[in-house]
């Protein structure tokens, strides 16, 4: 999460208003057609989630900031094909049906429901041994920057970078997105529940009291 994407505790965005489960509504049918497009292409095989959130995060700043959310999602899977090869600018702009070597992959309806309840895990197993103990006090890094790609993809987010907390849980190994993201492979390694105060990571809390747990890789922290 870099530039204009990370938006995490910064002013002037307006306020935060919550959809449902999560997800925007569907409310119009070009909505549920993004969504299924771009789970349909993911399930051809040619990246994975993390290369596709990092295509989000790669739209210039003006579209990112006047996109829709699910326009992000159309604008990033279209740079994603091209930039896998999937597709050409030619072939997006011409809607002509024709052969393509990866047809046999592609999603039908009877395979959804499978596809969508199996989900993609990423805990994997790790040689890399938990560097922390639950309760311990540790550090996120700072800046909040991918250490493997010069301005890459990070789940480090910039309001925590710096700020002191502690271990809630471990989650086990999981696949590092900062080398994921770019392709360098997986290289999973420990994953924390990590607790900070939120007086730690807010000028002003508006609940001093207040606690924010976030997901954080072990290269992201330091011990106190």
């Amino acid at each position: 999460m870099t530039r204009v994407h990370d938006m995490g505790g910064r002013f002037g965005d307006g306020p935060v208003i919550p959809e449902p489960q999560g997800i925007p509504s569907l409310n119009d049918d070009w909505q549920a057609r993004a969504l299924a497009i771009t789970l349909a292409a993911g399930s051809l095989g040619q990246w994975n989630i993390d290369m596709s959130r990092h295509a989000r995060e790669c739209l210039s700043p003006r579209d990112y900031a006047r996109f829709s959310y699910f326009e992000k999602w159309i604008a990033a899977l279209a740079d994603l094909l091209v930039q896998t090869g999937v597709l050409t600018l030619e072939d997006l702009r011409d809607a002509t049906d024709r052969d393509h070597p990866l047809a046999d992959r592609k999603l039908t309806r009877d395979r959804v429901a499978a596809v969508l309840a199996k989900g993609g895990p990423a805990d994997r197993p790790c040689d890399i041994a938990p560097r922390f103990q639950v309760g311990q006090a540790v550090r996120a890094l700072r800046p909040a920057a991918n250490r493997l790609v010069p301005g890459g993809h990070t789940r480090l987010p910039d309001y925590a970078a710096g700020a002191c907390g502690h271990i809630h849980r471990l989650h086990g190994a999981h696949v590092l997105p900062d080398s994921n993201a770019h392709q360098l492979g997986e290289a999973p390694e420990p994953l924390y529940a990590v607790r900070f105060a939120a007086d730690q990571l807010w000028v002003a809390p508006e609940h001093p009291g207040d606690e924010v747990i976030l997901d954080l890789w072990q290269s992201y922290l330091v011990p106190l």
